[in-house]
């Protein structure tokens, strides 16, 4: 409700709120409730948050309520913020896990002998610049984390994801 998120800023600066911790909460929201949904929304924080470094009160308050009102509007998306929480779940959970050789630089001799960058694919030298090669520790192959979420924006990243890895994203 944009209306509503323009009052409740307005109530928040008029009861004396720190404009910039106002403008982090807002960059909050961007990242957190809207992320791949309309990803402009994390620019558009950043720019307001800016603007009213550079502008002060009262002019660069302004810039806070666009930002307020263009993420009220906004479709709204937390899939990156579970996916980021369960990545960092099994990080925890599985430990230092090896980097797969394939993608591991190799500026030795002693390295190539070993193994590193071997069977690497290079995704401009394919079609579509996309190469299909695991890039996950070999523990957590085929592990999805990032599970997009049901708006116009995510559903092209599902398609995509779907078109690249149909065996791995099955949503």
């Amino acid at each position: 409700d944009p209306d509503a998120a323009l009052y409740w800023l307005c109530r928040m600066l008029d009861g004396g709120c720190d404009p910039s911790y106002l403008a982090r909460r807002i960059l909050r929201m961007a990242v957190e409730d809207i992320g791949n949904a309309d990803p402009r929304g994390l620019t558009l924080a950043l720019e307001a948050w800016q603007a009213y470094d550079r502008l002060g009160s009262p002019e660069g308050e302004l810039a806070l309520a666009q930002a307020v009102v263009f993420l009220a509007c906004a479709a709204k998306s937390n899939a990156v913020y579970a996916a980021y929480g369960a990545a960092m779940e099994d990080v925890r959970a599985q430990g230092t896990l090896e980097v797969p050789l394939h993608l591991r630089n190799a500026p030795t001799r002693l390295m190539k002998e070993e193994g590193y960058g071997a069977g690497y694919r290079y995704a401009h030298d394919y079609p579509g610049n996309f190469a299909d090669q695991e890039f996950l520790p070999v523990a957590l192959s085929g592990q999805v984390f990032y599970e997009p979420g049901n708006n116009p924006r995510e559903n092209e990243l599902r398609n995509r994801l779907q078109q690249l890895w149909p065996k791995r994203y099955r949503y």
